[in-house]
């Protein structure tokens, strides 16, 4: 914060920016808590609003037309309208939308101005925030940051700022956003600016996915400007790791894939990454980590970036020959297989590998039971996949289906990726949601097509369809002719969500359609044994219900396990008497778990002796209650969850 607004600032604490600053004087360490700070007396955020959203942002449009001469003025006008701290999202959006003409620009950036620094309650200074973001400059981007800080303007103050200076929005949104003390250190470096710091808090940041979700590994390599940091340091291989890490992450379908669209820099770390591969150590995290760039390279949204001709190819060739080359196995000190030809060899060694600083904090290659079980799961995750992004395509295919399976330490579901003329359609049209899996799109025959149209979810968010939408399309044949059309995705307020453009609709040869459908059907290689033991358990349990009925039992979820793709997992809905036709329903019924570890023998094996161990034993002796009500349980006689 410079002297000129600490200036305007502090003579008026009772201004929103005043507040804020006085907050962040009083923090230890000067950071915010988790979310960002709280404004004294906005306690009213919790009260419900007086408008539906839909009728909010009408409301505002209105209030903002003609523009207030000063805060004070649309203080009254909010006051009139009911509009409260918790409004601040939609009033920014309203504000950021409005139609300005050329000539009333610097009428605007001053009234922006004159709102955020001197407004006393949030959404005044929302709106100011908002016309920051469209007609700001550099001078106003510690006015913004600073007020960023505060819970309710995050998310206007970010928007604002994505125009105005990546490095400070990237920098507020991970200030107030990060959850783990794991990362507070880079916070505390970014805003110290030590680049020094941030180097070292980079290179022993923890890798596991639940310390950095999609958007903060965007925002990360934004805050700090990471191709730079890495030309500066073009030898230090555990920032390279780390970079490589980041980039996985960001275009993770775990959640928010379209993190990585939005990177700028994304092309230069591709480029930078892959070039200098062969500086890092052969490791197995450095091994996974390159194997899933591959994959995103090759049918993820990786592919929508601006690439110049020929150069995604490039990238996926040097991969190629990377991924060829044999690992070391720091327990035996010999070499092993990319684990793609060599099933012995990728099975090898007891499991913790050596190389840089940046392995140590995968938790994935420590000498615990648990990096060995994961160790092992990787290891057959290459196996599977190590040839699957680098298999030819025929050129000039309209349509395609990749079944994909994510690294394990990401754990990431399987997911059927639709790709039309040789582009993702999910991340370019639904950005913050996931593929549907090969179950409901392959298995289930949603992609079939016949005469009778039948709508398919083929993506859905990321929280769920209710809240920021899904991607659906209607799928008939025509003819000769399969058509995709009739695209659909719920409705959500206007401003409250961004979704992607809708695709138009396609025509397909039908006879290759049917053909590449029943390709990707047959193509089951990538599917965990688990997932395949699910599968078949769920098929055996379509034809024989009574396997579960006998024992007043009714079908539930049956998939592998989203934490452990080792395991298949059946679940069953428990009601007294329904064997009978008399189902006790005024408890309610008991919701039970099935675990059952992939054995190492054939899918077909292990599905066949649990389907037989329905038909002689109780399912509820063996399995565990997963939902439901406690009191239901206790009468049943079954320990509830956390009883155990």
């Amino acid at each position: 914060m410079n002297a000129r607004v600490e200036r305007e600032a502090l003579p008026r604490p009772f201004t929103v920016l005043g507040h804020a600053l006085r907050l962040l004087r009083e923090a230890p360490e000067a950071l915010p808590p988790h979310r960002g700070f709280v404004l004294p007396g906005s306690a009213d955020r919790e009260k419900p609003a007086r408008l539906p959203p839909h009728e909010l942002v009408a409301a505002v449009r209105a209030v903002l037309d003609p523009p207030p001469a000063d805060s004070a003025a649309l203080q009254a006008r909010f006051a009139r309208l009911g509009v409260r701290d918790h409004h601040c999202a939609p009033v920014a959006y309203v504000v950021a939308g409005l139609d300005v003409p050329p000539r009333q620009r610097t009428e605007a950036l001053g009234l922006g101005r004159e709102l955020a620094r001197a407004g006393t309650t949030l959404p005044v200074v929302a709106a100011g925030v908002a016309l920051l973001g469209r007609f700001g400059e550099a001078e106003d981007v510690e006015t913004l940051s600073v007020l960023g800080l505060l819970r309710e303007l995050t998310t206007p103050v970010v928007d604002a700022l994505d125009r105005l200076d990546r490095v400070a929005a990237a920098t507020v949104r991970l200030t107030t956003q990060v959850r783990h003390d794991a990362l507070r250190p880079l916070v505390r470096a970014l805003r110290a600016h030590d680049e020094e710091a941030v180097r070292d808090a980079l290179t022993v940041m923890p890798a596991e996915p639940r310390f950095v979700p999609p958007w903060a590994a965007r925002r990360i390599a934004e805050a700090v400007r990471l191709p730079g940091l890495l030309d500066r340091h073009r030898t230090d291989t555990a920032l390279l790791a780390s970079a490589g890490r980041l980039l996985v992450r960001a275009g993770s379908s775990r959640s928010r894939p379209g993190a990585l669209l939005g990177h700028r820099d994304a092309l230069a770390l591709y480029d930078t990454v892959v070039d200098r591969a062969g500086l890092l150590p052969p490791t197995l995290d450095n091994h996974a980590m390159l194997l899933s760039l591959a994959l995103d390279l090759s049918s993820g949204p990786a592919v929508l970036l601006g690439w110049a001709p020929g150069r995604r190819e490039a990238l996926l060739a040097s991969l190629d020959e990377r991924l060829a080359r044999p690992r070391r196995s720091s327990a035996t000190g010999t070499a092993s297989g990319s684990g793609a030809e060599s099933g012995s060899g990728a099975e090898s060694g007891s499991g913790a590998e050596s190389g840089s600083g940046a392995e140590s904090g995968s938790g994935a290659e420590s000498g615990s039971g648990e990096g060995e079980r994961m160790r092992r799961l990787r290891e057959g995750w290459i196996r599977r996949t190590r040839r699957r992004p680098f298999g030819p395509i025929p050129a000039g295919v309209p349509f395609r289906l990749v079944t994909v399976e994510g690294d394990p330490a990401e754990h990431v579901r399987v997911e059927t990726r639709v790709l039309v003329d040789g582009r993702p359609l999910v991340p370019a049209h639904l950005p913050h949601g996931r593929a549907a899996g090969p179950e409901s799109l392959l298995d289930d025959g949603g992609l079939a097509a016949g005469t009778e149209p039948h709508e398919v979810l083929l993506a859905e968010a990321d929280c769920t369809e209710a809240c920021c939408g899904a991607l659906r399309v209607t799928i008939r044949r025509e003819g000769d002719e399969v058509v995709w059309e009739n695209w659909r995705r719920p409705d959500v307020p206007p401003g409250l969500r961004r979704a992607g453009s809708e695709p138009p609709d396609r025509r397909f040869d039908a006879v290759a359609y049917e053909a590449e459908v029943a390709r990707a059907v047959a193509d089951r290689r990538l599917a965990w044994p688990a997932r395949t033991t699910a599968r078949l358990i769920g098929a055996g349990l379509s034809e024989q219900p009574d396997l579960l009925t006998r024992w007043d039992a009714r079908r539930g979820w049956i998939n592998g396990d989203v934490e452990d793709p080792a395991v298949a997992v059946v679940t069953f809905s428990y009601l007294p008497g329904l064997a009978a036709g008399r189902p006790e329903t005024a408890g309610g019924s008991l919701q039970f778990r099935w675990a059952i570890p992939d054995d190492g023998t054939p899918p077909e094996v292990q599905a066949r002796a649990a389907l037989e161990r329905l038909g002689r034993e109780d399912p509820k002796t063996y399995s565990r209650v997963c939902g439901g009500s406690r009191e239901q349980a206790e009468r049943l006689g079954f320990p509830w969850p956390d009883q155990e």
